[in-house]
């Protein structure tokens, strides 16, 4: 670079990866730059100029940004990175990593805010600790199910060889209710060692198998308005058939047991830049903030009849197909279950 170039560093900062903020003594800010306005979802009328940057922290962090902006401004020290969560625009939480340095103002200090947005990061570390305990659940559960299912499978035999004898109500039951026992477990066996099943992977056109999952209910559903909108309908998706079919009718039919009276479900489908998106999403009764991040573990269901492995095998075959799944719900109102999976 020739020593008589000038820099534009407000054109450097405009178009840095993190976001920029300037604040004053009274949290107003001062200054953004672009990445800062759009992380925060801000639109010309709702602006981040002048705004109080204290109505973007999230509460369970306000204690802590105020020590932490005083820090700067009075003592002028800096605040080094730390984890949080801002509160956007629109009213979305993201995840932010947030450093403060002192600014020299030129009539008062001033504080700059450098926020990196880290909601991806969070994301996957979710995941891959998911996949870790999913991991570690599924050695141990793999093991005991093993062991428990060759007895199960003898006194279910001895059953029937009772039943050639002896004719008793009570024969069916017991038959019954082993066989419910067994199911349990070849399904734990399943979802914790997926790679059993030894299925080839095969071109699935998923807009084809979802229509074949939503007759199979289509007794269940009269009370109940099903809104599809597919797109890229053409478009094949290479995976194992059978537990991505699995999973799916896993889904429609919690998103069906999840409306209680009338309701709707509505079921996306589209392809962009390589990865298949599933949407599917009930007006249902919802699922508690506190009770979501448990969803997918064996034996954990929020309904009372549950075992909670449904989920657990969606999730499993998700990761399988190195695909990636984000829940959101609200009490009251509704889950939505977006699926991403890569088409090749």
């Amino acid at each position: 670079m020739n020593r008589t170039e000038t820099i534009d560093f407000e054109q450097i900062i405009e178009r840095t990866l993190s976001g920029v903020v300037i604040i004053d003594t009274n949290s107003t800010v001062m200054y953004h730059n672009q990445t800062a306005y759009d992380l925060l979802e801000c639109k010309v009328d709702n602006p981040l100029l002048s705004r109080d940057f204290s109505d973007f922290l999230h509460p369970h962090y306000h204690e802590i940004c105020k020590e932490r902006i005083s820090q700067i401004l009075v003592n002028k020290l800096v605040a080094e990175e730390m984890e949080q969560k801002l509160i956007t625009c629109s009213g979305m939480v993201v995840d932010v990593e947030i450093k403060g340095i002192p600014y020299n103002g030129d009539k008062a200090p001033l504080a700059l805010i450098f926020i990196r947005d880290i909601t991806k990061q969070k994301k996957a570390e979710r995941l891959l600790a998911h996949k870790d305990k999913l991991s570690s659940i599924g050695q141990f559960a793999a093991g005991i199910a093993h062991e428990v299912r060759n007895p199960l499978t003898a006194v279910k035999g001895f059953v029937q060889l009772l039943k050639e004898e002896m004719n008793h109500s009570y024969l069916e039951t017991i038959e019954s209710e082993l066989q419910k026992a067994l199911v349990t477990l070849n399904n734990l066996l399943q979802v914790s060692k997926p790679e059993q099943l030894n299925e080839p992977v095969t071109s699935i056109n998923l807009c084809e198998e979802l229509d074949a999952i939503i007759f199979l209910f289509q007794e269940k559903t009269y009370h109940i308005e099903l809104i599809k909108n597919y797109q890229n309908t053409d478009i094949l998706l290479l995976g194992k058939k059978n537990i991505l079919v699995k999973s799916f009718f896993n889904l429609i039919k919690n998103a069906i047991e999840a409306i209680n009276d009338k309701g709707k479900i509505f079921i996306e489908y589209n392809v962009l830049d390589g990865i298949a998106n599933i949407k599917i999403t009930d007006t249902g009764v919802g699922i508690p903030e506190e009770k979501l991040s448990m969803l997918g573990t064996p034996f954990y269901s929020t309904k009372d009849t549950g075992t909670g492995m449904g989920l657990t095998q969606v999730l499993a075959a998700v990761m399988e197909h190195k695909g990636q799944i984000n829940i959101e719900s609200k009490l009251g109102i509704g889950t939505t279950f977006h699926i991403a999976l890569p088409i090749h």
